[in-house]
C-alpha cells in the first residue's frame, strides 16, 4: 500500500476516476467527500497520508479546506486538483500549503507522478519539522536547566557542578527528564 488517501471533489464521476487510478496504483482510499467540510471531517477521522482537494467545491472550497487541514495537521500532504491554471490559483495553493497542483482533465500521466513527488517531499518536510521541534525542546530544556542550576547555587550554596549533579540525580530518582525537574525547581522563583 502506497498510502491512505481522502478524495474531495463535487463531481462524482471525477472522484470515481481518481479512485480507480489510485486503487490500481496501490493507494488505499479511506474516504470520499463532495465538499470541503466533509473533507476536513474525513481528515480528522483518518489522518490520511494524502488528501486530494478540488479547488472549486460548494460550501467550503478546496483552498480554504487546505488551509484548515494544514493548520490543524489533519493530513500529511495536500494536492489540489482544478480546472484552473491561472497564476492566482497557483499562488493561493502555495499559501494554503499544498504540495502539488494538478490541472484537469486528470489522467495517470499527470496525477500519479505529482502524487509520488508530493508525498515524498511531504515526508521529508515533516521529518524536518519534527527535528526542529525536538531541537527547540532541547534548547528550552537546557535554558531551564541553567536557570535551575542558578537557583540551586543561590539558595543552597552549591557549586555549578553540584547543582547540575543534583538535578541529574533528581531526574533519575523521580524518573522525569532533567528539563521537567528544572521547571519544578524554578517554579517558585
Amino acid at each position: 500500500m502506497k498510502g491512505r488517501v481522502v478524495i474531495a471533489d463535487d463531481e462524482p464521476i471525477t472522484r470515481m476516476d481518481i479512485l480507480e487510478m489510485l486503487h490500481e496504483e496501490g493507494y488505499d482510499v479511506v474516504g470520499e467527500a463532495s465538499d470541503g467540510f466533509d473533507a476536513i471531517e474525513l481528515c480528522k477521522k483518518y489522518k490520511p497520508d494524502l488528501v486530494l482537494l478540488d479547488v472549486k467545491m460548494p460550501l467550503l472550497n478546496g483552498l480554504k479546506a487546505a488551509k484548515i487541514i494544514n493548520q490543524d495537521e489533519l493530513a500529511e500532504c495536500i494536492v489540489l486538483v482544478t480546472a484552473y491554471s491561472s497564476r492566482e490559483f497557483v499562488e493561493e495553493a502555495k499559501k494554503a500549503g499544498a504540495m502539488g497542483y494538478v490541472v484537469k482533465p486528470i489522467n495517470e500521466k499527470n496525477l500519479l507522478p505529482t502524487l509520488e513527488v508530493a508525498i515524498s517531499t511531504s515526508k521529508e518536510f515533516n521529518e524536518m519539522k519534527k527535528e526542529v521541534k525536538k531541537a527547540q525542546t532541547q534548547l528550552e530544556d537546557r535554558k531551564q536547566i541553567e536557570r535551575a542550576k542558578g537557583v540551586l547555587m543561590k539558595n543552597e550554596g552549591l557549586s555549578e557542578e553540584e547543582a547540575y549533579s543534583k538535578i541529574r540525580t533528581l531526574s533519575m530518582s523521580k524518573r522525569r527528564s532533567m528539563g521537567e525537574i528544572a521547571k519544578i525547581i524554578t517554579m517558585n522563583q
